[in-house]
């Protein structure tokens, strides 16, 4: 087997290992690799705005897997995309720019994860954004990722937020800012028109240093161990097998269904579990792969008197306009997309934050944005925030290559359905109010008949889906089910750390990629040896 020696081995191009790869390998005494099972991130799709729906159309760029059947949504499996390209789900997703609440991270820290409270992780967020719409105490003016704010021009965005103060709820100026409540614009990771993923401006403008490897194809199979430490990644490319060795760290950035699953293929994981698949015991670690949690969405849905969703871009002849307008200017259609506002509300008054995120879609799409709906609509996308459900990651097979089984579980608590409940009678409110008058057409999911809590809540255990933020797998604490330390090291081993979304203590109430891009920066300093 041929040997390459490098000092940090990467595993996982997505958002955390681009990041890492850039701050390990600007110390030029560190000879680090980057290791990618898929491929590069060069489609003009990923980088215009607009590309998403192509993207999500087609499912390029992702693992596609599909859950476990759930067992409180019908027995269905969902689809479960992973990105499967250099800059991960940040190359393919939606690029909202979210960090969830201030007192997620105060959560982390309270049950004791030293270092990781609000005020501790808020230098990261703003050490890694480049924030165009203000200035101010709560972001940051020079990072590497682009941040803008989606315009509210779309007439559908600017009737959701007066809709939203009809309502009785207020509106924000900034939903990253002091404050997480009420109705604001969207900030996207988004500048000059091109998606700003952690590809583009991590790794992509550090490429030529000669102390950084980057291999795309190339699909981690085993972790190698001298008991009890990291040595190195036995990684598959092209049909060969190559070890890439270790001289300080392994760091898993994976995410949190790849990296349980590698953990668990390498030896690490619970010893039962193992056991019935055939792998030798390196360390006996019961919470790897437990603890998963994630978001399911739920939809409300309303066909649209007028013709102003992105389904007229799907016109040969406005499709053409659309894309010459982005490629000589960078404005358009093309560069935008389609999701520019959002709330931040409450399925009690009583609550002390909000517990409900709603985004509104200028389009009507099915099968998790695989096929667009051939009429025009807008519709909200809601999650309970912080779900109680918690599902987990196992092995199906001692072959890497085979998927690993996904059960999110999700639904399983009766506040969890009490509050997407709330979120689907929270829409219904918004989109009833009559800023929506000149749009509105029928309500076609759930559809009008639907009403009852009992009714409510078999439309969402037919039709939610799954939402693409998985976390917790390898999570961070001190207790027995804890994965690693606060300082991102593998409880037991050494060398072996994580740095991705599966170190979450608890997921975030928003989106996962910035969350995961603050992890990254911080866990970079760690490894570096700098406060």
């Amino acid at each position: 087997m041929e040997r390459l020696e490098f000092d940090f081995v990467i595993v996982g191009g997505g958002v955390a290992g681009c990041i890492l790869a850039n701050r390990l390998s600007a110390d030029p005494k560190c000879k680090v690799a980057l290791l990618e099972a898929g491929g590069k991130d060069t489609s003009p799709l990923i980088a215009a705005p607009g590309g998403l729906l192509p993207i999500m159309m087609s499912g390029a760029h992702a693992w596609r897997y599909m859950s476990a059947p759930q067992a409180h949504l019908d027995g269905r499996m969902l689809y479960s995309p992973r990105g499967k390209v250099l800059g991960g789900g940040s190359s393919i997703n939606g690029m909202a720019y979210d960090r969830g609440f201030h007192s997620d991270y105060d959560r982390w820290a309270q049950a004791g994860n030293r270092g990781w409270s609000f005020a501790e992780v808020l230098p990261y967020f703003r050490k890694l954004e480049s924030f165009g719409p203000v200035q101010n105490e709560w972001h940051g003016i020079d990072g590497p990722i682009q941040v803008t704010r989606a315009a509210q021009n779309h007439p559908f965005a600017q009737a959701f937020l007066k809709a939203g103060a009809q309502a009785g709820y207020p509106l924000t100026s900034d939903l990253n800012g002091a404050t997480r409540d009420g109705f604001g614009a969207v900030d996207l990771t988004v500048g000059k028109g091109r998606r700003s993923s952690a590809s583009s401006a991590y790794l992509r403008p550090v490429l030529k240093r000669r102390n950084l490897t980057v291999l795309t194809a190339a699909q981690a199979r085993r972790i190698t161990f001298d008991d009890p430490r990291a040595t190195g990644v036995i990684f598959r490319r092209r049909g060969t097998d190559t070890l890439a060795t270790a001289a300080r760290e392994v760091i898993l950035s994976a995410g949190a269904i790849n990296t349980p699953q590698l953990l668990m293929l390498s030896g690490v994981g619970p010893a039962a579990h193992l056991a019935e698949h055939g792998i030798p015991l390196i360390h006996d670690l019961p919470g790897v792969g437990q603890d998963l949690q994630d978001h399911l969405a739920a939809h409300v849905k309303f066909r649209s008197t007028k013709p102003w969703s992105m389904l007229r871009f799907l016109n040969p002849v406005r499709g053409a306009l659309a894309m010459a307008q982005y490629l000589a200017f960078r404005t358009g259609p093309l560069a935008d997309p389609g999701m520019s506002v959002a709330c931040m509300v409450r399925s009690n008054p009583a609550l002390d934050e909000p517990d409900i995120k709603m985004l509104l879609v200028s389009a009507l799409f099915g099968q998790n944005g695989r096929k667009m709906v051939p009429m025009h609509g807008f519709y909200a996308h809601i999650n309970v925030a912080r779900p109680e459900s918690r599902g987990r990651v196992t092995l199906a097979s001692a072959d890497p290559d085979a998927p690993p089984v996904i059960d999110q579980n999700y639904n399983a608590t009766e506040n969890d359905r009490r509050v997407m409940r709330e979120g689907i009678r929270i829409a219904r409110r918004v989109f009833a109010q009559s800023a929506f008058d000149e749009m509105r057409g029928q309500e076609l999911a759930p559809g009008p008949h639907i009403q009852s809590d009992e009714e409510i809540d078999a439309y969402i255990r037919a039709h939610a889906e799954a939402d693409y933020h998985s976390t917790s797998t390898a999570r961070m604490g001190s207790d027995p089910m804890a994965v690693v330390d606060d300082t991102l090291r593998v409880h037991g081993l050494q060398s072996l750390r994580v740095v991705d979304a599966s170190i979450m203590p608890h997921l975030p109430g928003g989106n996962t990629a910035i969350p995961v891009a603050m992890i990254a920066e911080k866990a970079a300093d760690m490894i570096l040896g700098k406060a």
